[in-house]
């Protein structure tokens, strides 16, 4: 995954955790609804509405998906592996 530097971050921190607040704020079983429209009103308005660059953004949310499994899902599966055994 392509990380930015340090020095990047805090130009999003701010506006990042107001809209981590707001999605906090809602029900459980409308969180996915939410951060849908979220992440989607983003990509369309970053991209510009071309092939080349709707391929690019697929292969973002990609990366997202597999970076997300990598440092969350997969350490949270390996600590219920420890705790209950494996398969």
């Amino acid at each position: 995954m392509p990380y930015i530097t340090q020095e990047d971050r805090p130009q999003y921190d701010k506006v990042l955790a107001e809209l981590i607040g707001l999605l906090k704020e809602k029900p459980p079983e409308s969180i996915d609804g939410h951060l849908n429209y979220v992440v989607t009103r983003v990509i369309k308005e970053v991209y510009p509405l071309r092939y080349y660059h709707i391929n690019k953004a697929m292969g973002v949310l990609e990366c997202i998906q597999h970076e997300f499994y990598r440092r969350v899902a997969a350490p949270y599966e390996d600590t219920k592996i420890e705790q209950n055994g494996d398969v």
